[in-house]
Order: structure tokens, then sequence, then C-alpha cells
């Protein structure tokens, strides 16, 4: 069966869905690589890499997807990209259903079946290809070296002959993987991290790593491991009392999002002008909103001499382990759809029926179904 790699189309996309080292696993295992030429060069993979890896380079887009089986990407495609899969093709990729309605609508008329990382059952069996997770984890590593680099002093202690600096102050909100690993990087840097997050089933994860945990008193265990989101009065006692915490950060990583919601208002306006002139706010959660209410996705932003990053698209600005975590994660979700290159799911497998949002250009899963029809 015929395995494409399309080049992503959306604006900022660096990564790519399969690098070279998994492109030649997967051509061994059977599947006619064909990637389109340019898709790795963002992420430093070139199209001799990938010839080498056993697969064929096409010209185009066009080329690329024509006849495929099985087409792979990191974002969801465009209606218009859509339209030139093959009839009945297979497309896996961070789809996030309701922003991709329009490219779903497409895809249901050609028949074809969709599969969504984002949607994966959060289980043991599972976690090889949690695409969410190892994104998540370039995400945090990221954002403590972006906190590092935009404030106006060192993260670590340092004892100098010009006398003793003090370690910087680092909070992050959300002990989820992206949180986890901004503060095992932050604590590699150096600074003193404290690490707040609403479910207590945290705490012993954020202590693991060095981070002192702040409890408010706020719960909101939710299922699958994510947090629930909170009711507008636990939302307000939660602001009450993280104003002093932030107020004493030098630096404030927030990672806090709600699978299909908007992002939670964690840090106010009245926050930031309380933290003092030089600190900063990496915030990750700009592409849904932003956990701080002065994000702009995309930008920095100067409140009262704190600047608020807003990162937007977190892991492509790390394209090439990003991209290579991401393959894995193609490479073992495809192993369990089929073997030896080819495409015959158990549809009644929990992670199959999990990620499946069309099944033969039917949406087969539920909520993607209803925003659907309401759509039409």
């Amino acid at each position: 069966m015929k395995l494409a790699v399309a080049g992503e189309s959306a604006a900022g996309e660096r990564r790519v869905a399969v690098v070279p080292e998994v492109a030649k696993r997967l051509a061994a295992a059977g599947w006619q690589l064909v990637v389109q030429s340019g898709a790795g060069t963002e992420a430093a993979f070139t199209d001799a890499d990938y010839a080498d890896a056993g697969a064929e380079i096409a010209p185009d887009v066009e080329a690329c997807v024509a006849g495929a089986g099985v087409v792979v990407r990191v974002q969801a495609p465009s209606a218009e990209e859509a339209q030139r899969l093959p009839d009945g093709a297979v497309v896996l990729s961070f789809l996030q259903p309701p922003a991709s309605l329009a490219a779903l609508r497409v895809l249901a008329k050609k028949r074809c079946s969709a599969f969504s990382f984002d949607l994966l059952p959060r289980i043991s069996r599972a976690q090889s290809m949690d695409a969410l997770s190892s994104q998540a984890t370039v995400s945090g590593y990221r954002a403590a070296l972006t906190a590092a680099t935009r404030i106006g002093r060192f993260f670590p202690m340092l004892m100098t002959a010009a006398g003793t600096v003090p370690p910087a102050k680092v909070l992050v909100m959300g002990a989820g993987v992206a949180g986890l690993q901004a503060i095992a990087t932050s604590r590699r840097l150096g600074a003193v991290v404290r690490a707040y997050d609403v479910r207590a089933a945290a705490k012993e994860e954020a202590e693991s790593l060095g981070a002192s945990f702040v409890d408010l008193g706020v719960s909101a265990e939710g299922a699958g491991g994510y947090a629930r989101e909170l009711s507008a009065e636990e939302l307000a006692q939660q602001q009450r009392a993280l104003a002093d915490e932030v107020a004493r950060a030098d630096a404030v990583i927030t990672t806090a999002a709600v699978p299909g919601r908007r992002a939670p208002v964690l840090v106010t306006r009245a926050m930031v002008e309380a933290m003092a002139p030089g600190a900063v706010v990496v915030d990750m959660a700009a592409d849904s909103g932003g956990n701080c209410e002065c994000t702009e996705a995309g930008r920095d932003v100067v409140v009262s001499g704190t600047t608020v990053v807003g990162m937007a698209n977190p892991p492509s600005g790390m394209p090439t382990h990003a991209s290579a975590l991401y393959a894995r994660n193609v490479a073992n979700l495809l192993g369990l759809m089929g073997a030896e290159g080819t495409f015959a799911p158990d549809w009644d497998d929990e992670i199959v029926k999990g990620t499946c949002v069309l099944r033969d250009g039917e949406p087969v899963h539920a909520p993607t179904a209803e925003l659907l029809r309401g759509a039409t």
C-alpha cells in the first residue's frame, strides 16, 4: 500500500510527519513510501535522506498523494487539500475535529477514513503512540528555555567575585507532560521552581522533579488523566489564591489546557501588573486562547515591564526532534493498524475506536458527528 508523506502547509509549521529513520523502518515493513519533495527541509531532513531510506520523492503534493492508501500529516489538511486525496484514502494527523469540520466534510464525501492523534485514549498500551505527550515534551522544554532567555537575570545561583546572584524563582502552572518537562528543564538550569496543578495527583510528580507544590485548595480531577473545566466560582477562587504566587515569581510558565475547550485564564492582567519589572510570562496555551489575559498568540506583549510571550505552535520551534518523536508515534500506530504495509485495523480495538473520526466516510466519533450535523 502506498503511504504518502505530504509537506505541511499551515503557516509556521516546520515539522514533518515521517523522518528518514522512520521512513526506513516503514519501507522495511512493506509500505511503498512516497515523500513530497522538500517536506522535511524545515526539520533539517533532505530529499536525499529520504531516498537513501527507501522512499520515492514526488515533485509536488498531487503526485505525492495520487493513489495513496494512507496519508500521514502533522496538521489537519485544509478542505482544498482534502479534495486532492484519493477516494477511500486513510488520513492520520492531529485533526482536532472542531477546527477541521470543512476538511472532514470533504473527506466524508470521498468515503475516506480519518484518525486523529489528539483523540488517542490515555491508556498504557497507547503510550508509544501518544503524539500529544511527545509533542508536549518538546513544548515544555522550549518554554523553559524561552523563559530563561527572555528574563533579564540568571536562572541559577552564581557566586562571583562581585557577590552572590540569587537563583530565579519560576512558577509552572499545569503539571502535565509539558509542565513536568518545563519543571525539569528549569531545575536543570538552576532555578527555584514552584508548581501548581488542579489535579492533586500531580503533586508527587512535580515534587519528584525538585519543585515545591502549591496547594490552593481547588481540585479538578478529570477523566483520562486530564483536568476538568473549573466552574466560574472555582476559577475565581483559584485566581485569588494564585495572585501572590504570581507576584513573587520572576518567570511564570503556563501549560493548562482542557481538550476541546478554550484554555482557562489563570493569570489576569492585574496579576501581570503586580509582577516585578523584568519578569516574564511564557504562555504555552496561546493557540487555544491563552492562560494569561494579556496573551497574544505568536507575539511578545509588554505589560507594566513584564513580558508576556504567546508561544504559537511550540513544538514547531524545535522541528527536528519534534518530527522524530511524532514519526515514531505514527509508525507505532500504523503497526497497530495492520502488518507488513497493510491497513487492516481491528475495529473493536480500543485505540482504533478511540482515534477514529471517520470510517469509510461515516462519522464514528460522536462529538464530531454532532458538529458535522450542526455545520450542514
